[in-house]
């Protein structure tokens, strides 16, 4: 019972947080949605792009149920899943997205929570898992991702939010005065530490 229950929680917060990270991207121009926004260079789409490759590898390849879409061999990693290409649309990494959550879903809605699972990248002492190890660990990659992508779209256009339905009117006037008191409290700690 508490099996299914985890497996049903963990599996209902992995939809829930991958649909957040998504929608990071609605309503931006495709150069936005691209664009290196910080000084390694990510971005929005690349974010996106690089999640469901995680969890097209994690769901698929650890259970040998390798996704049906093509990934190039984990050992040739070389960052090309942090960005898009000027040959990959915004709907062909979207589409890619969906289609590798379909392919998760199968694989975790198919197997029990104790499945067995190995992952040949990860350090020994043990490479060998199961699918809630999994479903943890991948559930704390989306998250970790949606953060950064939270910080991005901030950056570009101060909407914030985890979904449509939380995010609020951007009240500019309040955002500066609450951003200025905090610069403040922060020259006013750097002053006495002179």
């Amino acid at each position: 019972m508490i099996d299914e229950f985890a497996k049903d929680n963990l599996h209902g917060r992995l939809r829930r947080d991958r649909q957040a990270l998504l929608w990071k991207l609605e309503g931006l121009s495709e150069y936005d949605a691209r664009r290196p926004l910080t000084v390694t260079g990510t971005n929005l789409l690349g974010l996106v792009k690089h999640v469901a490759t995680v969890e097209a590898r994690y769901f698929g390849e650890v259970f040998d149920r390798p996704s049906p879409e093509p990934l190039p061999p984990w050992q040739d990693y070389d960052g090309g899943d942090l960005w898009a290409a000027e040959d990959e649309t915004r709907d062909h990494i979207t589409g890619f997205c969906r289609r590798t959550w379909a392919h998760s879903d199968a694989t975790i809605d198919e197997l029990r929570l104790d499945a067995p699972g190995h992952v040949p990248w990860w350090p020994e002492p043990s490479p060998n898992t199961n699918l809630f190890a999994v479903m943890v660990h991948v559930l704390g990659e989306i998250n970790r991702h949606a953060g950064h992508a939270d910080i991005l779209r901030e950056t570009l256009d101060g909407r914030t939010g985890m979904r449509r339905e939380h995010e609020q009117q951007i009240d500019e006037e309040a955002r500066a005065a609450y951003r200025a008191k905090i610069e403040r409290v922060a020259r006013s700690a750097a002053s006495v530490e002179a």
